[in-house]
């Protein structure tokens, strides 16, 4: 349990400190600037997105279950 426990405030860690770390990093494309100079790690806009789908999806099919 202490494992699995471990493996879930690991991984939440994980994402918090990238989010930390993006959102200190100025847009290179907004500063008219080479790509290369300061990129972020994770497209945030892609994960929202996802991350939305994801929710919409285990909700529509929490509806189906449970109207059973």
């Amino acid at each position: 349990m202490q494992t699995f426990v471990g493996m879930i405030l690991g991984a939440l860690l994980l994402v918090c400190g990238v989010y930390v770390y993006d959102s200190m990093q100025t847009s290179s494309v907004a500063s008219s600037q080479v790509a290369q100079g300061n990129r972020t790690l994770v497209n945030w806009d892609v994960a929202k997105a996802d991350w939305d789908k994801l929710k919409t999806r285990a909700h529509e099919d929490w509806v189906k279950i449970s109207s059973r």
